[in-house]
């Protein structure tokens, strides 16, 4: 074992935020509802089918919905190679006991997309923000509800959900500018 991957075990060994992760594990569990159960589920198995909806309304929309789908794209290819890459070598057990490497806790890929495209669809359309915000802390939530990911997993997913939304916007505005919609300026004043 490389001193790296010994350090990195050492660190995910003693996760300084595992008490917070308890609380918020116990909370959730000790006020989850029956009646819940299946609506959470639907909202964590529905956000992807919800994405490709918005992605083929976005691509008929004119040239903002398009750059909207060019921008998220942009963002959600490296904000699933990071998260895929920080579950293969963190390898976090699932707070409901799962333990397969490949399918670890730590990020929640199903938090870090839903923060990317949230943050891109809010950026091109700030009014849309508050909204969609809401429903990417819906997904989190869910997760968190369900018991598949601990509170830090969908912490650290929209963190990396943000820096890749902002890396999208960036890739496509330095590279493919002729894709974004040309620039309001904004009104005289008389």
């Amino acid at each position: 074992m490389s001193l790296r991957a010994a350090a990195l075990l050492a660190f995910v060994l003693a996760w300084p935020l595992q008490p917070l992760d308890d609380a918020a594990r116990g909370w959730l569990l000790a006020h989850r509802q029956a009646g819940l159960d299946a609506p959470m589920r639907q909202i964590s198995k529905g956000a992807r089918p919800f994405l490709i909806v918005l992605a083929g309304v976005g691509l008929v929309s004119g040239v903002a919905g398009r750059a909207a789908v060019l921008e998220a794209v942009a963002a959600l290819v490296p904000v699933n190679l990071i998260v895929e890459g920080l579950k293969w070598t963190v390898g976090r057990p699932r707070p409901d006991g799962d333990t397969r490497r490949k399918n670890s806790a730590f990020p929640s890929s199903h938090a870090a997309n839903a923060v990317a495209v949230a943050w891109v669809v809010a950026r091109r359309w700030p009014r849309s923000a508050i909204p969609c915000g809401l429903l990417a802390a819906l997904v989190a939530f869910s997760r968190m509800y369900l018991d598949r990911h601990w509170f830090s997993d969908v912490a650290g997913a929209a963190l990396i959900g943000v820096g890749g939304a902002l890396a999208g916007g960036w890739m496509v505005q330095r590279w493919l500018p002729s894709a974004l919609p040309p620039r309001q300026s904004p009104p005289e004043i008389p």
